[in-house]
């Protein structure tokens, strides 16, 4: 069994969770036991079943994405989802003002919907939605956009009590991409340091599409993102990190992630989260084989319904021994959602 032990009672935002590994006969159970000094934690609220499920699956974890207006926020919240993500720019509100942290996707630069008050609505929901909140992921799309950010996060970040990704693209990545400037990567991170309970969502700019056949994430561009995440001290906050991978790139580069995510994870507890475009090429047997590779405690799945149904990952065929062997590769994944997530929301 798991047993989570280490926890500062006084704040759960930033506690530091370590584990320990006990024994028990029966295969069929597992017990979290949580202790803290104060406050203490009051398990009733969440249903136990259904976190660990999650946590041991990750990719059943559902997402409503490119949540960039009222509308959408509100058919999110209001959805059967885990996490919403939703991408930053600098622009206008309604077509009118100043510049300011707005939800939109480049190259759109006006919205209905500010950054401030798209967090406060989450904030919002998930005060009177206790054991059924939204976690979010925020992914900025330039380091100008960012730090005209920190105000509002310096001010949000600390009461959340949910789960909250920070995302950038900070490495030019595959295939021969030079259109989208990545996030300065040193200044991203430092901004980032303010928020040690926040999950750094790092990834590279891509150019994929339904065209596409041949590109990878190359070994030099994987040491690359090695390179800048152990120049900028992020091994010191031990701050968890999910690599966003393009869903069609990543089915071929397997080796070259598995070596990322072993570097990175003696320090930082590591994922992957694969992403794909509506219209992208993916050779879906070959992503089938990278996932359960992983394992699908270490795998999180942000894709179009249609490629979702065609990996059919409650099918594990081949997969199964694959998985099986990687279940104990590392027992703090099977808590990163389920401990260090959701039973923040006390």
């Amino acid at each position: 069994y798991l047993v989570a032990v280490g926890i500062d009672g006084a704040a759960l935002n930033d506690s530091v969770y370590y584990y320990e590994l006990g024994t028990q006969p029966s295969q069929q159970s597992i017990e979290l036991v949580l202790q803290a000094e104060q406050p203490s934690v009051k398990m009733g609220r969440f249903d136990k079943g259904k976190l660990l499920a999650k946590a041991a699956n990750l990719t059943s974890i559902s997402w409503a994405h490119a949540v960039n207006s009222q509308q959408l926020l509100a058919d999110a919240l209001g959805g059967d989802i885990d996490m919403i993500e939703a991408d930053i720019v600098l622009g206008q509100l309604n077509g009118e003002g100043e510049n300011k942290p707005v939800m939109a996707h480049p190259p759109a630069n006006n919205s209905d919907l500010t950054l401030e008050d798209f967090l406060y609505q989450i904030k919002a929901h998930n005060e009177i939605n206790e054991g059924a909140e939204k976690g979010v992921k925020l992914d900025f799309k330039s380091i100008e956009v960012f730090e005209g950010s920190l105000d509002i996060l310096d001010e949000t970040i600390p009461k959340m009590t949910y789960p909250v990704w920070i995302n950038a693209d900070i490495i030019a990545g595959p295939v021969e991409q030079n259109k989208t400037v990545p996030v300065d990567a040193a200044r991203f991170f430092a901004g980032c340091m303010r928020y040690k309970q926040a999950v750094l969502s790092i990834g590279w700019t891509t150019n994929w599409g339904a065209d596409f056949r041949d590109g990878e994430y190359t070994q030099p561009q994987c040491d690359a993102m090695l390179q800048v995440i152990r120049d900028n001290n992020v091994t010191s906050t031990r701050q968890p990190i999910t690599f966003p991978v393009r869903a069609g790139i990543a089915a071929n580069s397997a080796q070259q992630l598995h070596n990322l995510v072993a570097a990175v994870n003696d320090t930082n507890e590591s994922t992957l989260t694969i992403w794909s475009s509506e219209n992208d090429y993916v050779d879906v047997e070959r992503l089938r084989q990278l996932i359960f590779g992983f394992g699908v405690d270490r795998v999180y799945l942000d894709v179009p319904e249609q490629l979702a149904a065609k990996l059919d990952l409650d099918n594990t065929g081949n997969g199964a021994s694959t998985f099986n062997s990687l279940v104990s590769f590392s027992f703090v994944s099977i808590c990163f959602w389920a401990i260090s997530s959701w039973l923040k929301s006390v």
